[in-house]
């Protein structure tokens, strides 16, 4: 049996109170995030400006739009308690389970989507694959959206509650509520900046934690130090040397579910396919800034650990810590693993510092809130609405239905953040969605973009059959727990490492469909795969860039980066 460390902290009201100066720093923080939308409502007006910020983006501002919207709720609260359940391997899921899959979009993916000039995943698919295929990613996207969205509502009312002693009704309410109006002011361009502005809130609050918790553990070293002598039996505190066993980790799972499972088909398909992070950097003003603001998001990406993983790490040394279990969760009042980031916060940050630190959590929820939101009212408008309802109307009507979509996806989302309540582990949900929908819907625009002889029927029946069958392993396991040692090659597997594997099987079962469906049908000639497949575009020339202004230099340049952090970590 593997031990979860748990705080050892009565239940109370709050964990944290603020002074008069932090709620200052807070009000004025809502302040100007509306004052953004209001200010760029004038430059929404057409379909592009509202749906694609006007193709106007640089490439750092998609580039730090592209990871802020990443940047929510579940990564600042989610991944802080997940390395103090699993330790630094959490780590992999911004390393190898990002840092790859963007480099990859910058370099290989995004030509095709630039140069299709599509507004959205789907909107490729259809080109692609026919409306079949778009309207089966379609729906399953705005579905998987909206239950995102309302998990970072959910969370962020949570942590208000627990360490503010705010209503949870009001957390959400108003939150959500300021999300829908600079959204629906502005579009995406409203959305991008303040993404923009709470990347650097992020970044100014979340830094204090570990600066001065790494002086209090006396640097990295004396941290690994004390964290072996506190849970000895767990190595929490390196990367790869503990995964060539189930056993021998945290985790329970094999080095083969990290690089397959995480590595290659949920990263790859979070990053090249999820919309939510696809649609910032369609916005970029051209395509070599399309193909930088991947690779500018990978090199922000590779430090994000710092101030979300470490956290968890200097809890396992420095906070009151018992050998019980998960019987602490956060239903049952005690403060458990999921509270680490602000009781880190509590313990470092003075006033003004904790209004600074507050402002970021709350930040990082709305920039989740805001990226999931504006995701949803493109692709229900153009894929939805327009591909299936009215196709012939205005520009302007679809502008309208989009800041209507706006708002009515905030209100959907909210429904859903009450849903998600009834829920007690909330990653290994959200990773579960993932592997649902994310993995076989990489399958599907993989093949479609490098392989020019994969067909429309191809195309749907793989994305079909993939997804169910990674729904039809989920119910499985939930209706025969002995079932685990099918999905996830062993039976000591935790719930992270089940994720991992199911999304391989479904992502191998979506290839296998579409290949053998590709070659029972009908090709599409070459000339309507021009602009949409490898073979068949002609991909501009960057030969008269210098050396450091072309994106492979660079993507060449955090790669290195990468795998010096992983061997040093090992």
């Amino acid at each position: 049996m593997s031990f979860v460390p748990t705080l050892l902290f009565a239940a109370s009201d709050t964990l944290i109170s603020l002074s008069a100066i932090d709620i200052a720093i807070i009000a004025i923080y809502f302040v100007a995030v509306l004052a953004i939308g209001f200010y760029l409502k004038g430059m929404a007006e057409s379909g592009e400006d509202f749906f694609l910020a006007g193709r106007e983006m640089t490439a750092w501002i998609a580039g730090l739009s592209f990871l802020s919207a990443n940047l929510g709720s579940l990564e600042l609260m989610g991944w802080a308690a997940a390395s103090y359940q699993y330790g630094i391997l959490a780590a992999h899921w911004y390393w190898i389970g990002a840092i790859p899959a963007m480099l990859f979009l910058g370099v290989v993916m995004m030509p095709f989507y630039y140069i299709s000039k599509t507004h959205s995943v789907p909107g490729y698919l259809q080109l692609r694959f026919g409306e079949g295929t778009r309207g089966l990613s379609a729906v399953t996207f705005a579905f998987m959206t909206v239950l995102m969205s309302g998990i970072n509502m959910y969370s962020m009312a949570l942590v208000m509650k627990v360490v503010l002693g705010w209503d949870i009704n009001f957390s959400i309410w108003v939150s959500s509520l300021t999300v829908a109006i600079y959204v629906a002011l502005g579009g995406l361009r409203s959305a991008i900046f303040n993404e923009v502005l709470q990347f650097v809130l992020i970044w100014l609050g979340a830094l204090l934690i570990p600066i001065l918790g790494l002086i209090e553990a006396g640097g990295w070293t004396n941290l690994q130090a004390q964290i072996q002598q506190r849970w000895q039996g767990q190595d929490y505190t390196h990367l790869w040397s503990t995964m060539g066993s189930f056993t021998d980790n945290p985790m329970g799972i094999h080095w083969t579910g990290i690089v397959l499972g995480l590595g290659w088909v949920i990263s790859f398909g979070y990053w090249t396919t999820d919309f939510l992070v696809v649609q910032r950097v369609l916005a970029a003003k051209d395509l070599r800034a399309a193909k930088m603001a991947p690779i500018i998001g990978a090199a922000f990406k590779m430090l994000v650990p710092f101030i979300v993983i470490l956290p968890g790490l200097l809890a396992l040394a420095v906070l009151p810590m018992t050998l019980t279990g998960e019987a602490e969760a956060l239903a049952t009042g005690g403060h458990s693993y999921n509270e680490v980031l602000p009781l880190m916060l509590a313990r470092y940050c003075g006033p003004g510092l904790l209004g600074l630190g507050i402002t970021a959590l709350i930040a990082g929820f709305m920039s989740g809130m805001a990226g999931n939101v504006s995701a949803f009212a493109t692709v229900w408008t153009y894929d939805i609405y327009r591909a299936f309802m009215k196709k012939d109307a205005s520009d302007r009507h679809y502008v309208s239905m989009g800041r209507w979509c706006t708002i009515v996806g905030v209100l959907i989302s909210i429904g859903t953040a009450y849903l998600v309540m009834q829920f007690l582990s909330i990653m290994d949900y959200v990773q579960a969605l993932f592997s649902f929908f994310i993995a076989p819907l990489f399958g599907t625009v993989i093949l479609g973009m490098l392989w020019k002889r994969a067909t429309p029927a191809g195309g749907f029946w793989g994305l079909l059959i993939g997804t169910v069958s990674s729904i039809g392993m989920w119910a499985w396991v939930k209706a025969d727990p002995s079932a685990l040692r099918y999905i996830a090659l062993s039976p000591n597997a935790q719930d992270m490492a089940e994720n991992m594997y199911r999304a391989l099987w479904s992502w191998i079962i979506c290839v296998v469909v579409t290949v053998a469906v590709s070659y029972a049908t009908r090709p599409l000639p070459e000339g309507k795969l021009t602009g949409l497949v490898y073979g068949c575009t002609e991909i501009p020339s960057e030969g008269n860039l210098k050396l450091v202004e072309r994106p492979i230099f660079w993507a060449i340049v955090v790669a290195v980066i990468l795998a010096a952090l992983n061997i040093y970590f090992w």
